[in-house]
């Protein structure tokens, strides 16, 4: 499916807020509440719409601690981790990536004590480097058109 300037534009709506409704939307793009519902209907059959979610921050949920990790896995034991790392209630995300490690992971936790017993679980699966995020200075970006 091919996503056309109008499509773009609905997408940065629902990007921007998720729960806007259709006729908002439509009053923003210029066209009515059911060609919107329309659009969006196609554009979560494409998959180009994956999910709508609800971001929660960790340290009001009551985490002191967000960290990044990376690891490099040892012989034979990436597969094992990729599904282990599923099972794991202390990670937002996780990405295979190229380089020298072959995963990095955004994960929270309550205090150090709990990192120092969550990084104990992956050394299991191979060599771990940590790091404290301090802040965020770009947090959940919009998409935006290719030019």
């Amino acid at each position: 499916m091919k996503i056309d300037s109008l499509n773009w534009q609905i997408l940065k709506c629902l990007q921007e807020n998720a729960r806007m409704t259709n006729t908002d939307i439509g009053r923003r793009v210029g066209v009515s509440s059911p060609a919107v519902a329309e659009r969006i209907k196609k554009m979560e059959d494409a998959e180009i719409i994956q999910s709508y979610r609800t971001i929660i921050s960790p340290f009001a949920a009551g985490y002191q601690l967000k960290a990044i990790i990376t690891l490099r896995a040892f012989m034979g034991m990436l597969k094992p981790f990729l599904e282990k790392v599923k099972t794991y209630d202390e990670v937002v995300n996780c990405y295979r990536i190229t380089g020298n490690e072959n995963i990095v992971m955004e994960v929270v936790l309550k205090n150090q004590s709990h990192l120092e017993k969550f990084i104990d679980q992956l050394i299991v699966y191979g060599e771990t480097k940590t790091q404290i995020v301090l802040s965020h200075t770009v947090n959940h970006n919009a998409i935006k058109p290719l030019k």
